[in-house]
Order: C-alpha cells, then sequence, then structure tokens
C-alpha cells in the first residue's frame, strides 16, 4: 500500500466537488494516506454503505486531484458516525495520546487522587505493555510510583500485578535507558556536525541503524535512532540509505504502529527534504502538502519547507495559494527564523503572481518594524528577494538606499566567506547604481564579468531572473555579449 499516488502537476489538496455534506468533506480533507489505509485494512465493518464512505474517504486522501464524490444518498447519520468511528480508531492507537492517559495517571497517582476508573485503564495498560512498546520506559516508571501507592494502602492484589511487571521487564527498562543515554551522546555530534562544526558523526551510523532494527526495543528509542540516522545521512548526503530507512519506517506506520499524527507529519515534511534532494520533485510536493494538513507546533515551519520547493520549481500560484492560507496564523509565530523565511517566500510569490507592487509595500513595512532582527537570521535571502522585487519595479534608488544604510555589501562578503554562495546583492546593487549613474558602463561591466554563465536556481530569483533585470535596465552591457 504505497502512501504516494503520482499525480504530476496537480495539487494535492481534495477536490470539494460537492458541498452538501460540508462538515464531512472538512473532516475528510484533513485525514492521512496512513491513516486511511490502516483503516481499510483494519475496519471490521459490516455496514456495506459505511464501508463504501470509509473506500471513498481513502480514495480522496491518496488520489485528492481525482477525487469521488461522497454519496448524498447515504443518511447523514452514517456520516457523522464515520468521524466518531474514524477519530476513535486512531485514537485507540495514537501513541502521543497514550503518552498523554500516562501522564494524567502519574498526576493522580501524585497527588492522592487516583480514581477507580483510572486504576482500570492502569491495569489494562500493564497487561497491554511489553519491551516492544512505544512508551514503554514511561510506563515503567508510571508503575513503580503505581507499586508505591498500592503498597502504602495494602491493596495486596494490585500490589503483585505492578510488583510482576516491574520485575518482568527489569532488564530491559535498564537496557532502553542505556540506549536512551547512549543516543543523547550520538545526537552531540551529529547536531555539531549538522550545524557547520567540523566534528564527525559517521561513527554512530552502525549503531544506530542497529538500535533502529532491533525489533526487541521500545518503539520511542527506535524512533529517536531514525531521527539521528535522518540528520546523519543528510550531513554526509547518503541519501539512498536514507530511502530504505524511511521505506522500512513506512511498513510499520501501514500497519499502525507506532503512529500519531505528529510523528506521521514529522515523517512527510522528512520525505519532502529527501526527495527534493533527489530531485523527485513530484514525490517531494506530494509529502509536503500532506505535512500540512495539520497546524500543530511546526506548521510553519512545514509550510516554508513545501514553498520554498514549489518556488523553485516555478509552481508559484501554488506557493501563493498555501502561504496565504497560512498568513492568518503569522502572529502566533515565536521563532523569528520561520517568520522571516515565511515573509521572504510570501514576498516572491508574490511578485512572482504578477503583485510585485503588494510586495513592495509589504517588504517597506516589514524592514521598518523589525530592521534588527532580520540580521540574525537569513538576512541575506530576504534582501535578495527584496532588491529582485524593486528591481522590477525600477526602483533602484532604493536599492542603493538600503544597501548604504544597512552595508550590505560588507556583510554579503563576510557571509560569502563564511558560507559560500554567489554575491547577489552586490550584482543587484551594481545594476542600480549604474541606473542611479552612481557608477559607469566601465564598472558595471567589471561587476557582470564575474557573473556565472549557467544559471544555479537557488530559492532567490536565481540568476536567469537576475540577467533579465540586467538587459532590462543595462541594454548595452547584453548587447556587447557579456550577459544573456
Amino acid at each position: 500500500m504505497s502512501a504516494f499516488i503520482s499525480h504530476v502537476g496537480k495539487s494535492p489538496y481534495i477536490g470539494r466537488v460537492k458541498r452538501k455534506l460540508t462538515r464531512f468533506q472538512d473532516f475528510a480533507e484533513s485525514l492521512l494516506p496512513h491513516e486511511t489505509g490502516w483503516l481499510m485494512d483494519n475496519h471490521q465493518l459490516v455496514d456495506a454503505e459505511k464501508i463504501e464512505i470509509l473506500a471513498c474517504l481513502d480514495h480522496n486522501t491518496r488520489l485528492p486531484s481525482h477525487p469521488k464524490p461522497f454519496d448524498d444518498t447515504i443518511d447523514k447519520r452514517k456520516y457523522s458516525y464515520m468521524i466518531r468511528w474514524v477519530q476513535e480508531r486512531l485514537h485507540s492507537i495514537d501513541v502521543d495520546e497514550q503518552y498523554k492517559l500516562i501522564t494524567f495517571l502519574d498526576q493522580q497517582i501524585a497527588t492522592d487522587i487516583l480514581q477507580p476508573e483510572d486504576e482500570q485503564q492502569l491495569s489494562r495498560i500493564i497487561r497491554e505493555t511489553n519491551h516492544r512498546s512505544f512508551n514503554f520506559s514511561r510506563i515503567f516508571d508510571l508503575v513503580r510510583h503505581y507499586r508505591h501507592f498500592l503498597l502504602i494502602r495494602m491493596r495486596y492484589r494490585q500490589h503483585k500485578e505492578a510488583d510482576d511487571f516491574l520485575r518482568t521487564y527489569q532488564a530491559q527498562y535498564q537496557h532502553s535507558r542505556d540506549i536512551n543515554d547512549k543516543i543523547h551522546y550520538a545526537t552531540l555530534d551529529i547536531v555539531k556536525q549538522y550545524a557547520g562544526s567540523p566534528a564527525e558523526s559517521i561513527q554512530w551510523e552502525r549503531w544506530l541503524t542497529d538500535v533502529y532494527n532491533d525489533e526487541n526495543l521500545d518503539g520511542n528509542n527506535r524512533y529517536m535512532a531514525l531521527v539521528r540516522l535522518t540528520f546523519l545521512y543528510f550531513n554526509y548526503r547518503q541519501f539512498d540509505r536514507l530511502v530504505t530507512k524511511f521505506d522500512a519506517y513506512d511498513a510499520l506506520l501501514e500497519q499502525g504502529i507506532y503512529y500519531s499524527r505528529r510523528l506521521l507529519i514529522n515523517y512527510y515534511n522528512n520525505r519532502l527534504l529527501l526527495h527534493n534532494y533527489l530531485e523527485e520533485y513530484d514525490k517531494a510536493i506530494w509529502y509536503g502538502f500532506l505535512s500540512i494538513r495539520e497546524k500543530n507546533a511546526d506548521y510553519f515551519h512545514y509550510v516554508n519547507t513545501l514553498s520554498g520547493v514549489l518556488l523553485r520549481q516555478e509552481r508559484f500560484a501554488e506557493a501563493l495559494e498555501i502561504l496565504r492560507k497560512a498568513y492568518s496564523e503569522l502572529r502566533n509565530v515565536s521563532s523569528f527564523h520561520n517568520r522571516l523565511l515565511f515573509i521572504t517566500f510570501y514576498l516572491r510569490a508574490l511578485h512572482e503572481n504578477g503583485l510585485s507592487r503588494n510586495a513592495d509595500n509589504y517588504a517597506e513595512t516589514f524592514i521598518r518594524a523589525y530592521s534588527d532582527e532580520i540580521f540574525d537570521h537569513r538576512w541575506h535571502l530576504f534582501f535578495t528577494v527584496v532588491f529582485d522585487v524593486l528591481l522590477s519595479r525600477e526602483r533602484t534608488s532604493r536599492i542603493v538606499h538600503l544597501a548604504r544604510k544597512y552595508q550590505l555589501l560588507r556583510k554579503e562578503e563576510e557571509h560569502i566567506q563564511r558560507t559560500g554562495g554567489l554575491p547577489y546583492l552586490k550584482w543587484q546593487t551594481a545594476l542600480a547604481s549604474f541606473v542611479e549613474m552612481r557608477i559607469t558602463r566601465t564598472q558595471l561591466e567589471k561587476e557582470m564579468a564575474t557573473l556565472p554563465e549557467q544559471d544555479i536556481s537557488s530559492s532567490g530569483p536565481g540568476l536567469q531572473i537576475f540577467k533579465a533585470h540586467l538587459k532590462r535596465l543595462a541594454p548595452e552591457i547584453t548587447r556587447k555579449g557579456r550577459v544573456g
């Protein structure tokens, strides 16, 4: 059961063929392919119409560009039932929901207010848990606290159940804790390298792979190992190995193992990154649209990642659509890094969709409000896009002013020495200075002589777009054959 269905050139939003079932249609659009796939494989429904509804849900989740209409002749109560049924079934296997319950029960024990119905749930958790369970270590700690709660109250029968569980799994618990501590040390090397440090992390690859493949280990440690391997393989650009790991994880998700919406959506975002690096852009965009179906804590990060890919693929209308859908939530973004990247892509999307005046006005307001904060984050990309907007509107004096006011060319030189890249701001400012008659044609030609011949695409305007500005604003340079 593949989570990826090819739909080249189509945005994976479920088409709204009929709006008579508005509430159910909105619910359907929030579901994910792994969720509906697992429900199809494990539903145990007997009502033919309910099965038909579920099959339609699964189809539309996988083929959103070719949706089937929901049958509005079916009793509407069955659609209401299916919403509750889907939510309850997914809730029953959701490891995050289990974690919430564990935390709640632990609090009830700590404050001596554990109720009989709470103890029934706790007893069920003990019976259903083994050392392979996703939240095994957290459950073990909970049962330890419960054992104290029981013994002081001389609840011997319940105490025996808890004590037997702890004695049975004591060795596996200690092993799980040791693995978790070692994963932390691996993470130190991996994150240092990912952040640009000269540290190496490849030495952890074999051990983390063994942890990830160990079916006798708890799910949380296995998942943590996969996350670290993802960073490690990105560090070394070993994407083929990561594909193998992700495909194995995909098979677990199809079985409902280690499922939660949080983990599933994060997995979709990681697959977006992977397929983008592999230049499999249709797959990358497919997973990207899946990753933004829920507005969780990482929603803006996922929106930024997807819109960046869409812009590089020149799918400008789709990029603007998702950025506009997310815009109302921007005020709630605490990370200025995410906020600035979002605004940068938003300006680019506006510009590429013929709304350069809107982009220009928005950029002016944003720079006035956040002139200090901008330089703590992706300032070079931001000003590259702003200057592209200004060039398109022939506001060359504004470019010269901004470059001088914020000493952008000096900052860019330091930035390139540290990170590499191309001196876009230098080229853009040189062209603006020529138009403003601040430098001569000879000086402009000297600057343009450093332009690469082939285009190098980026999240910014790209060389081809800049060359188009140059051809329009300084035609004598292009006539001499230096650019174009």
